[in-house]
């Protein structure tokens, strides 16, 4: 699958927009058979006001695809480990979050 252009949901007075935010990471990649994780992919997105969610397409009769705000950190998390293609550095991604040495 590949990342949706333009998916849009309003939630909590608040409009999330595929369309204008940026994509910074997700878990579509070719494995040598398909895009697919057991059918479902995951799109993480930063709006242009530093806001955070994620849409999740699915091939499965009978779901939705989805789109779930979450917090900076919860993005971290999913950037970090479950989201393997990044599709921007991390300073970029989370520009205000200071790394440090380990």
């Amino acid at each position: 699958m590949h990342a949706p252009d333009d998916f849009t949901k309003i939630i909590n007075r608040k409009k999330y927009s595929t369309k204008t935010a940026t994509l910074i990471a997700s878990n579509a990649y070719w494995d040598g058979h398909n895009f697919e994780r057991s059918g479902r992919n995951t799109f993480l997105y930063r709006t242009p006001r530093g806001n955070y969610f994620y849409v999740t397409l699915t091939a499965w009769q009978g779901e939705r695809d989805q789109l779930i705000p979450v917090s900076q950190d919860e993005a971290i998390e999913m950037f970090e480990t479950n989201l393997s293609q990044h599709e921007v550095e991390y300073d970029k991604a989370f520009p205000d979050v200071i790394v440090e040495e380990a």
